[in-house]
């Protein structure tokens, strides 16, 4: 018999995003989180696809995600490991940038990628979370960034 300890590692689809993270189309950026770790990591899967709007005005004839946009979709990958770390699922959650360090960007990505956003908590307390952020295409390193980020509840006061 397995015990808990040896179960499967969660995986969150899509529905089970939209019920931790407030984000919604067109700024959903992530289409799933596995490997998920309560405390300690996640990978974000985002399928890149030529039909998002950034992509009409973002370089039309050499379409590039922007960067931001891949920093933001490890942010959301954060926020749902912070969901799911701290039981915040249907709870309405906000998740609100606080720094942002140490950001590079080192391949582009466009079209047809699959961008993995290995998210690792460095710190996280009470409503106060920093990670370390990777974003992979296959081997290769497309962005990295530290970043830290507050939780708060509908009705917190800041």
């Amino acid at each position: 018999m397995m015990d808990a300890s040896e179960a499967p590692l969660p995986e969150a689809d899509i529905s089970l995003i939209q019920r931790i993270i407030p984000h919604r189309y067109p700024f959903l950026l992530i289409d799933r989180v596995r490997d998920i770790r309560a405390g300690e990591g996640a990978v974000g899967i985002k399928n890149v696809t030529f039909n998002e709007p950034h992509f009409q005005g973002h370089f039309p004839q050499k379409p590039v995600m922007p960067g931001v946009t891949i920093v933001e979709a490890m942010a959301q990958t954060a926020g749902v490991l912070v969901g799911w770390t701290l039981d915040l699922v249907d709870k309405n959650p906000l998740v609100y940038f606080m720094t942002l360090d140490k950001t590079r960007f080192r391949r582009q990505v466009g079209p047809g990628d699959v961008l993995e956003l290995h998210v690792t908590v460095q710190r996280g307390r009470g409503k106060i979370w920093k990670f370390e952020g990777v974003a992979m295409v296959g081997d290769e390193k497309a962005a990295e960034a530290e970043f830290s980020a507050m939780i708060a509840l509908p009705g917190d006061n800041k």
